[in-house]
């Protein structure tokens, strides 16, 4: 059993996409994360679960030290950090790029990954 914790809508800038101008110049990317933590996170203290300031530096570290093409590589990336660093049970790492240029009009697009904790 565990608890979710979940974020919806972290915006954070970085440099990436497919194309060089996209990689020139930041835009704002949004990360929707839903983390699984043991129950003991019901217990109501901090240390029991995961920090949100903590969650939130991983996501901009991995944004800005990194430079993605595809949305995929960066929800991946994310995900396996959380992972990684915090005590999760599993992590679901979505990421929208809602200023991306298409030939027809699209409010954004987006890339989902889930990591478990083996």
């Amino acid at each position: 059993m565990s608890v979710t914790v979940e974020l919806y809508g972290l915006e954070v800038p970085g440099a990436h996409g497919v194309e060089e101008q996209e990689r020139r110049a930041p835009q704002v990317f949004l990360y929707d994360l839903r983390l699984e933590v043991p129950d003991a996170a019901a217990s109501d203290r901090l240390e029991d679960t995961v920090d949100y300031r903590e969650v939130v530096r991983c996501v901009e570290e991995i944004s800005g030290g990194h430079q993605f093409q595809l949305l995929e590589a960066m929800a991946a990336a994310v995900a396996d950090a959380l992972v990684s660093r915090f005590e999760l049970e599993a992590a679901r790492v979505r990421v929208r790029k809602p200023e991306v240029r298409l030939t027809a009009p699209v409010m954004w697009t987006a890339a989902t990954v889930e990591r478990r904790r083996p």
